[in-house]
């Protein structure tokens, strides 16, 4: 009897057949050849059936008839693909054995077992699990097929993914919509989501900008080129106390106080993982995440210039080396990387390079990378997804780039003033990107371990002081110096940013903490919002039930979003939307697919929080009915007064719902309320209460640090951002609030020694740190 393979999708079905049966013959919505019958799913022919096949009576949504909580879960078919799944059971019953060509993945896992269970299938099962759609690498899989079973632990995970994911929604919706008298959307992993970015909104309303004054000096010496430096002191709000350093200083002559030179090296930022590469493309292109993973999609299953996308890996095996070595010989006549490929070397990508290598953070897949296959008939857009993954993979084969950084301390009338410099040396991988747009090159001032920081992450970051140049630049530190002009700016601390979905992604990534930490942040990506290949479904999905709106690259929250995440916090089951918690069940799920957890244990948890929701919701009483309604159009926000007016007004808006809400629940918000940041002391978007003696003000994120409620009254406390060469976090000055010191920390001294510390308030009076090696 003959093998039966069940693809994904057509396409992949008839990559398969070109290599394992040349000469098979096309049935329409099979092929088959001497030895194998080669047929797809078309992504879920089969899923979970709703309420009302398991009792009329769920066709009404009524709450006195919750909780749902099958003892089995039935199935259904996909009445649109009906057809295909028919002629998959027909193919079956002839075939001797089975082939499991789903994607390699939980999804293509799931998909394949739920055919084999609504169908009875009873035949050994084998399974194809490769990364990418190269006749190679498919010739390469049908050699090494496993046996199925060896998935099982997968399976598991993917069908109590499945199931939690419906006992929460169907349950979780009807609950709050029958209660609400609107139709409301609960899920397990959307509803934490929708609540990051309930929470940004709040911050944003709630922040009050606060002016403050920069003083830069512009320094001559000699026949040199003059340079700027920043003052160094507390941040100044009374212009008259800034004007006065200025005149203090301004033509007087000064002294190099410090200047130390120190040579660095930038390498190459990793490899994309799906999420990284979603990122970059919103940041980049504007793409959404759902057009960036069909387009990726396109360039591996249509295209096959690309390895498998839906991974969480930014690294490759060991065996892939000398894979990636011959990619990039395959690339050596490409009209667009040839010349890069020219410059490469390949002595820089082996498997003691831990920035490449790295098999302990491999799991199902690799890296994207480009495969050897030479890209024809592209479109613009996959032309622009690829030239990424491209150039991010020949980045690898190019030296570090190098830079002389100088900083410098001048001192003027005992003023401080601190300058620093990086002047590129060498390019290195850089002169990749060095002819690309400035929105295409990657950021210098990122992160060269995570492929650059989101800019618009944070309540805006401070302000670049550091001049980057390739010219040449020297001081004598013995010589004097005239400080010929001074320069005093007001600016404005700006509110935290809108999401992107770049940004959004990134939150999902870490369930929405803030971790600067790149192992931990990688130790995070187990026990982030849902997963790589699930993420972007997600974010349409709060777009299509009209939680949230798009105002050009921004995610807006609506009334009924906002309304929403109230409601669920108001009945008293946060857990719904808590993404660290939320975040803690998908590490449940992984540890389920490598065997080391309980799919058991899992689901008995998710059904009695289920029940826990339905106890919850049924002694909330009713929103009230204008709860969701939309407010009328406020003139057009921005800065200046305009900007505080409408930020006035959003903030008597969120009062207001919040009342609605504590109305219709009373007694539940106050309980709520004491696990958010409002009921630490003060607004919204506050760190802590000011440890400065007798202040009694509220710590807060600036543009350049946090600083205290109470300035207008005299408070001159404040954490900088930027302190001991490393910028620091909400968390991390939360720590320093309430603790007195952060938790242990890695540094490096200035000659590239490694060694952890731990940052300490030193001073509670102003807010002076102090680091103390451990």
């Amino acid at each position: 009897m003959k093998t039966l393979v069940i693809a994904e999708k057509p396409d992949m079905g008839r990559n398969i057949a070109s290599v394992i049966e040349p000469k098979a013959q096309n049935r329409r919505s099979y092929l088959e050849g001497e030895n194998y019958i080669i047929t797809w799913a078309i992504g879920h022919l089969i899923g979970l059936a709703e309420p009302d096949l398991y009792d009329e009576k769920y066709k009404k949504w009524r709450f006195g008839d919750l909780p749902i909580i099958p003892d089995q879960f039935k199935l259904l078919p996909n009445p649109n693909t009906k057809d295909q799944l028919k002629v998959i059971e027909e193919l079956a019953a002839r075939s001797g054995e089975l082939v499991n060509a789903c994607d390699a993945g939980r999804e293509g896992q799931h998909i394949f077992s739920l055919i084999v269970r609504h169908l009875s299938l009873k035949q050994p099962v084998k399974r194809l699990w490769i990364s990418d759609l190269t006749a190679e690498t498919i010739r390469k899989g049908f050699d090494q097929l496993k046996d199925n079973t060896e998935y099982d632990n997968l399976t598991q995970a993917a069908r109590a993914r499945s199931e939690a994911d419906w006992l929460i929604g169907m349950n979780g919706s009807r609950a709050f919509t029958t209660k609400h008298n609107e139709l409301l959307s609960v899920g397990r992993v959307q509803t934490p989501v929708l609540a990051l970015i309930y929470d940004r909104q709040k911050q944003i309303e709630a922040f009050d900008s606060l002016k403050f004054y920069d003083i830069t000096g512009i320094f001559a010496q000699g026949d040199a080129a003059p340079y700027k430096g920043i003052w160094q002191g507390d941040r100044l709000t009374d212009p008259e106390k800034a004007e006065a350093i200025a005149n203090k200083v301004r033509g007087k002559t000064g002294a190099i106080a410090s200047y130390e030179v120190k040579d660095t090296k930038e390498y190459p930022f990793k490899l994309y993982d799906l999420t990284l590469l979603q990122r970059e493309a919103n940041g980049k292109f504007s793409f959404s995440a759902k057009k960036t993973l069909d387009v990726a999609q396109a360039l591996y299953e249509k295209h096959k210039v690309i390895s498998y996308p839906r991974t969480n890996s930014n690294y490759v095996n060991e065996q892939n080396i000398p894979e990636m070595h011959k990619i990039l010989d395959a690339m050596r006549s490409s009209p667009d990387y040839g010349d890069f490929v020219q410059g490469a070397n390949k002595r820089f990508v082996h498997v003691n390079n831990k920035n490449v290598c790295n098999p302990a953070k491999v799991e199902d897949h690799h890296a994207i990378m480009p495969t050897m296959k030479k890209p024809q008939g592209l479109s613009p857009d996959e032309r622009k997804l690829y030239d990424l993954i491209a150039k991010r993979f020949l980045s690898h084969f190019y030296p570090a780039a190098e830079y002389k950084v100088h900083t410098v301390l001048t001192e003027v009338e005992k003023e401080t003033f601190k300058t620093t410099v990086k002047q590129l040396l060498s390019l290195g991988w850089k002169v990749i990107y060095a002819a690309d747009a400035p929105s295409s090159k990657p950021s210098s001032s990122g992160s060269s371990k995570d492929g650059g920081k989101d800019k618009e992450d944070g309540a805006g970051s401070a302000e670049d002081e550091t001049l980057e140049t390739d010219a040449h630049f020297e001081i004598d530190p013995a010589g004097s110096v005239v400080c010929s002009d001074v320069e005093v700016k007001e600016k404005e601390t700006q509110p935290p940013k809108h999401y992107t979905e770049g940004t959004l992604l990134k939150a999902m990534e870490s369930a929405g903490k803030q971790i600067e930490d790149e192992e931990l942040r990688d130790a995070m990506k187990d026990s982030g919002l849902g997963t790589p290949a699930t993420r972007a479904a997600t974010i349409e999905r709060l777009k299509n039930v009209g939680y949230v709106d798009m105002q050009g690259k921004k995610i807006m929250i609506t009334p009924k979003g906002r309304t929403a995440i109230e409601l669920i916090r108001g009945a008293g089951v946060e857990l719904l939307t808590s993404p660290e918690m939320t975040g803690q069940w998908e590490r449940r799920l992984t540890e389920i697919s490598r065997g080391q957890a309980s799919a058991d244990t899992f689901m008995g948890n998710v059904k009695r929080f289920t029940r826990l929701i339905i106890d919850k919701v049924s002694v909330q009483r009713p929103a009230a009915r204008n709860a969701f309604a939309k407010p009328e159009p406020s003139a057009k926000g921005g800065k200046g007064k305009e900007g505080a007016d409408d930020r006035k007004k959003a903030r008597e808006s969120s009062k207001a719902a919040a009342a609605k809400s504590s109305a219709a629940t009373p007694g539940k918000n106050a309980k709520a309320a004491a696990a958010k940041p409002e009921a630490a002391g003060g607004q919204p978007g506050t760190i802590g209460v000011c440890p400065r003696p007798g202040c009694g003000g509220h710590i807060f994120m600036g543009r350049k640090g946090y600083g205290c409620s109470h300035y207008k009254t005299g408070c001159g406390f404040v954490i900088w951002k930027e302190s001991f060469d490393r910028t620091l976090t909400d968390a991390m000055v939360k720590a320093l609030v309430e603790k007195g010191k952060t938790g242990k920390l890695k540094f490096k001294t200035p000659e590239g020694e490694a060694y952890e510390g731990i940052i300490v308030l030193k001073k509670a009076e102003t807010g002076e740190l102090s680091l103390e090696r451990i």
